[in-house]
Formats: C-alpha cells, structure tokens, sequence
C-alpha cells in the first residue's frame, strides 16, 4: 500500500483480546494544523481578556485612589481657606482695637509680610501655632481695653432709643430728609447722664444744633459726643472715668423735647453707636 503523507493514521482496539476489532482512523494533516492554530488563537484571546481585565481593575482602583485623593486635597484646601480667613480677621480686629483704644506696644502685633509659598504639613501646622497666638493676642487686647475702659460700650443714659444713625425724615417736618450723625435716647428732663468710657474732655459749652455739648477724647481717634444737655459738670481738660457722671439731660438746641443726642465717631467721622453698647444698660 502507498504511503499518504497528508493524513495521520491511528489504529484504536476495542478490547485487549487477540480477537478484538481494530479500527483505523485518518486525519487529515492540514486539518489538524488548522486546530491547532484555532486553539493557539483562543489561548491567546483567553490570555489578552485576562489581561485586560486585571489592567481594567488596576485603572478602576487607581481612580478610586485618585478620587480619595482630590476629595481629601479639596477638604484640606477648604480648610487652609478658612483658617486663612480666621488669620485675616483676628488681625484686623486686633489692628482696628489697637488703633481705636491706644493700647501700648507690648499688645500690638509685629508686621508680617512677603512672597507666598504653597503650604505643606509642617506649614499648615505653623499657621495653627500663628493663629493660635493671634486669638490670645487679641484676647489680652481685650482684657487691655476693658481694665482702662477706652471703649464706650456703657449706656449713657437710662431710657428709650428714639431716631437712630443714618437717613431720617426732617423731626421738624417739611418732608425732607436728613442725615442724623448719632443715637437719640429719650429720657426725662434732669437724668443723669455718664462717660461711656474713659477719657479726657476735649470741648464743653454751646455748638449749633447740638446745644450745651460734651465731647470727651478716648484716644486713638475715638471720640465721644453728649448733646442737647441742660447742665454740665465736667471741665475741659477732665480726665473722666468710664460711667462717671457728667451732666444731665436737657432739651437745648435743635431739639423737640428732652433727650440726649449720643454721637461716636472715628477719626472725627461718625459712626453707628449701637455697635458701641453693650446689650444691657
């Protein structure tokens, strides 16, 4: 018999015994190089999902890590903010108690300044330790500011609020409007009335619209005005005591009846007194 060379034979016994049946099979070389390459290209696409798939959960992973990431920088960038913001307003509330109560310069803070730098742990922590001195600093300001009661945060006079700072309408009508520079109290004729903080008289006697007036110095541009009063007992020149008495209420000048006009101000412009006083008389 010739020999094939394109098939492969196998002979396969159905028993063990001499007399079993031998079966011949033949197949085709061509045909099993042709599965062979099918199986290699399914191991292989087995093999590169496989791959994919571990490189598919490393991305995954990966983002999840950098979302941890940034949600942690964008709490940590809040945070800075707000401690920055804090820093910012404890000194200019420190700066604005030291211009207005003359404080000496052992409570003063030192200047600070310069380029900026992006912020690392250690940084961060510094800035805890600078806003840490701060809030005590401004503590001892006020602590300061209350043992020489530089600032007028006592009621002058016991009694109602009547017109208050800003735009009103003309008291004397017309139907025009006026700016009023302070804080009417109505009380009863002869009340007396106290220095809303410490200081020293600069001016007592008549002024336009005012009538009989006080003024009284706290230092550090802070000033303090008591009008339409009908006696005075201080002196220009007093040095006065917070809540010491200096006159008494009256009814002179542009005025309708018995009150007293309290006037603040600040650099000789006025302020909005209620900011001044305390929440109880």
């Amino acid at each position: 018999m010739a020999r094939d060379d394109r098939f492969y034979a196998f002979i396969i016994a159905h028993t063990p015994l001499p007399s079993s049946r031998i079966r011949r099979f033949c197949v085709e070389k061509r045909s099993l190089r042709a599965l062979a390459f099918v199986g290699a290209l399914l191991l292989c696409g087995s093999l590169y999902g496989f791959y994919g798939l571990t490189q598919q959960a490393a991305h995954l992973r990966t983002e999840a890590e950098n979302q941890y990431l940034r949600t942690e920088n964008d709490r940590q960038r809040r945070e800075l903010s707000e401690l920055t913001n804090r820093v910012e307003a404890v000194e200019d509330t420190s700066r604005k108690l030291a211009e207005k109560s003359g404080v000496t310069e052992e409570v003063l803070l030192p200047g600070t300044g310069g380029p900026a730098f992006p912020l690392d742990a250690d940084s961060f922590a510094a800035l805890e330790n600078k806003m840490s001195k701060l809030e005590r600093s401004l503590v001892a300001q006020e602590d300061v500011l209350r043992d020489r009661g530089y600032t007028p945060t006592v009621w002058p006079v016991v009694g109602k609020l009547e017109s208050g700072f800003g735009g009103r309408a003309n008291p004397f009508g017309g139907g025009s409007y006026e700016f009023h520079s302070g804080q009417d109290i109505e009380a009863a004729w002869g009340d007396p009335v106290v220095a809303g903080a410490s200081g020293t008289v600069t001016f007592v006697g008549w002024q336009n619209g005012y009538g009989q007036l006080i003024v009284i110095d706290h230092g550090g541009g802070l000033t303090t005005r008591y009008g339409h009063l009908s006696h005075i007992d201080v002196f220009q020149g007093q040095a006065v005591a917070r809540s010491e008495f200096i006159g008494r209420v009256g009814s002179t000048g542009r005025s309708t009846g018995p009150h007293l006009h309290y006037e603040v101000r600040f650099n000789d412009e006025p302020v909005n007194p209620l900011q001044y006083l305390l929440t109880t008389r």
